[in-house]
């Protein structure tokens, strides 16, 4: 039928036939009362969900940039503790007063700001003392702090490897197993892992990261298991790409700083996008969670059903990737 053509009568009868009546029946009387109220407590459910965590004290780590600042202020605007620690003195004090300025509509108390190497094994329990100094308990631990890594696996030193392991993967052990006493103990605690889709597939030259993320994915449902029969909650969060320096900061194989922003690293998600998530997984106590888009999502199913074709994906990104250098 052209631009101005009219239907003809017989088109006009086949538009108000009994199809298109049983289908406007539908959409009038089922999907639009069904979804609009959906749509409004979904909308609601979400906002209000997370200040059941109001009061909460929340030790974050890796708090002073990307998406560890994202969850401070997310933390913070659900009325929690906040308490703020990271390597860099200047953008912890900023984001402190960052959240300072701030006016929520909740009840908030003064974010604390500590100083922790994550990788400095050594100085952990006593970090955890003046934690524990201060307000008496953790109700949620969310290990944030981490390093990436860009390289292939024949050229990377192994210092790398363990540079990278040591921050990701055994600083947060460390720190996790200093706190878990004492949640035991009160019956009660929250332990987060921010980890990666690339802690569930592994991709070409991410192999020192992939390596750290799928350690710290393996404790972290072990933890869980172990801790079924106590108060504790185990949360692993695997993200896609977020839009944050942590490309710019990554190491590469021979311990140098990558110092480029990736072109999928400046289409990801926001930060503030994945903490708010993050903030509700929590408050629904959910065991885990991918915040990723479908392509990632595919690649975790065949990684599991269609290994072979999996590898064969990874093989052509690998073999794409070198016909660019």
């Amino acid at each position: 039928m052209g631009k101005n053509d009219k239907p003809t009568t017989s088109q006009m009868s086949e538009m108000d036939g009994p199809g298109w009546t049983f289908l406007w029946w539908m959409l009038t009387s089922v999907f639009i009362p069904i979804s609009i109220p959906y749509l409004v407590y979904k909308i609601f459910y979400s906002k209000t969900t997370k200040y059941k965590l109001q009061g909460k004290v929340v030790l974050i780590t890796g708090a002073s940039s990307g998406l560890g600042e994202a969850l401070a202020h997310s933390f913070y605007k659900a009325g929690c503790k906040v308490i703020l620690t990271a390597r860099r003195e200047k953008e912890l004090a900023r984001v402190k007063n960052d959240l300072l300025s701030l006016h929520p509509t909740v009840p908030t108390y003064p974010p604390v700001a500590l100083l922790l190497d994550i990788s400095k094994l050594e100085d952990i329990p006593k970090y955890v003392s003046e934690v524990l100094a201060i307000h008496k308990n953790v109700d949620i631990l969310v290990n944030n702090a981490g390093i990436s890594y860009r390289g292939d696996v024949m050229s990377t030193k192994l210092e790398v490897d363990e540079q990278v392991m040591a921050v990701n993967y055994f600083g947060t052990v460390a720190l996790t197993k200093a706190l878990l006493p004492q949640m035991v103990e009160g019956n009660g605690g929250h332990i987060v892992a921010v980890s990666s889709v690339q802690g569930r597939i592994a991709v070409p030259h991410r192999s020192a990261y992939a390596a750290s993320k799928h350690a710290l994915q393996a404790f972290f449902d072990s933890l869980r298991a172990e801790l079924a029969g106590s108060n504790v909650k185990v949360t692993v969060v695997s993200p896609g790409y977020i839009k944050t320096n942590l490309s710019l900061n990554a190491v590469t194989g021979s311990g140098e700083v990558y110092g480029e922003m990736d072109e999928t690293t400046a289409s990801g998600y926001s930060p503030e996008m994945v903490a708010n998530k993050i903030v509700v997984s929590v408050a629904k106590q959910k065991n885990e969670v991918v915040i990723a888009p479908l392509s990632a999502r595919i690649g975790i199913g065949l990684r599991t059903v269609l290994p072979s074709l999996y590898f064969r994906i990874m093989e052509r990104r690998a073999a794409k990737a070198a016909k660019k250098k």
